[in-house]
């Protein structure tokens, strides 16, 4: 049973950060309006391939729900029925959440593969939530944090649908991005709890602090990406040229640029500590991995104008970097209770 859990919820962990690489190359290639609405996409389960789809046409039958580009507008089926030789507005409804209407068939597929995984990422939770009510008589924590996790996926997925309906709002995408972290951080604890970890390591309280402050310090900076992210968008849809994307930038990137010091220089005292007192933390190798990709990922976005793959790349680092921080704070935590 506790093995059938614990590859459950690492597989569940893999899924959401499937999902955030997915959401990071949607937001690379430009493609979060790739399907206008929620949860279906132009109205259908498998989107359309060609704009022929969502065009009108004589003696077509169209199901409740879905939708055409009509007049530089999105139509909504009201009913089931067949079109005749005009179009009769009267069976059609304008779409009221927002007045995107472009098909580009390469950004619907992007977001719709991202739609995907998040909904296989949300099975697999519900699967571990279940799974978890085994564990109800001996350790209700994991059965309540399992039921927590799948309505976080559910809020989650709420928040997705809020963010195509506000156009791709800045706090809102902001917020889903933490709300993914907040998932990894629940889904390590579960998979902590239900196999704890071996007491191998010795407990240092400078490097157990250490590694706490990274996990805080690695989230607000995570934050304060997400911003600087917003802040390039805008300069691409404005036709500025790439160049010149962080000429005039906000103070949000000077504050982001200038606190990866402190990061970097922590997390090299951890690892410097760590060898030092032979504390056995071996997974401060990949943080400190992690750390430097981060670090020369932002540094080639802005020094060499945005080479492409950085940011979604820089975005997909700092996600594992949180979590192997995460675990490895576990595991000193865990150190700690058995000194």
């Amino acid at each position: 049973m506790e093995k059938r859990f614990y590859c459950f919820a690492k597989l569940s962990l893999i899924l959401v950060y499937l999902v955030i690489v997915a959401g990071a190359l949607v937001r690379m290639t430009g493609s979060g309006m790739g399907c206008p609405d929620w949860p279906k996409c132009f109205g259908y389960y498998i989107p359309p391939t060609n704009v022929e789809t969502l065009m009108w046409s004589t003696d077509r039958a169209f199901e409740k729900g879905q939708v055409i580009i009509y007049e530089k507008e999105l139509l909504v089926a009201q009913s089931d029925f067949t079109t005749g030789a005009s179009i009769n507005l009267s069976l059609w409804e304008p779409y009221t959440k927002h007045a995107y209407a472009v098909f580009n068939p390469y950004h619907t597929w992007i977001e719709f593969l991202n739609r995907l995984v998040g909904a296989i990422a949300g099975l697999a939770t519900l699967v571990l939530a279940v799974l978890s009510l085994k564990y109800w008589k001996k350790n209700k924590t994991i059965t309540l944090l399992s039921f927590g996790v799948v309505l976080a996926m559910g809020f989650q997925a709420w928040l997705g649908a809020t963010v195509v309906y506000s156009v791709l709002a800045p706090a809102k995408i902001t917020t889903h991005m933490l709300m993914a972290l907040a998932i990894v951080a629940a889904l390590i604890l579960l998979m902590v709890k239900a196999a704890p970890l071996e007491k191998k390591q010795k407990y240092k309280g400078v490097f157990h602090k250490s590694i706490a402050a990274l996990v805080v310090i690695v989230l607000v900076q995570i934050t304060f990406g997400t911003q600087v992210r917003e802040f390039v968008d805008h300069q691409l849809e404005a036709g500025v040229a790439k160049s010149h994307w962080l000429l005039y930038p906000t103070w949000i990137f000077y504050l982001h640029r200038s606190f990866s010091i402190l990061p970097l220089f922590l997390t090299l005292y951890a690892f410097w500590i760590n060898k030092k007192e032979g504390l056995g933390f071996t997974k401060i190798h990949w943080i400190l991995s992690l750390m430097l990709v981060a670090v020369f990922s932002g540094m080639a976005m802005y020094y060499i104008d945005f080479p492409w793959g950085t940011q979604p790349l820089h975005l997909v680092i700092a996600s594992l970097l949180f979590g192997c921080l995460f675990y490895v704070f576990l595991e000193s935590r865990n150190t700690v209770k058995n000194t």
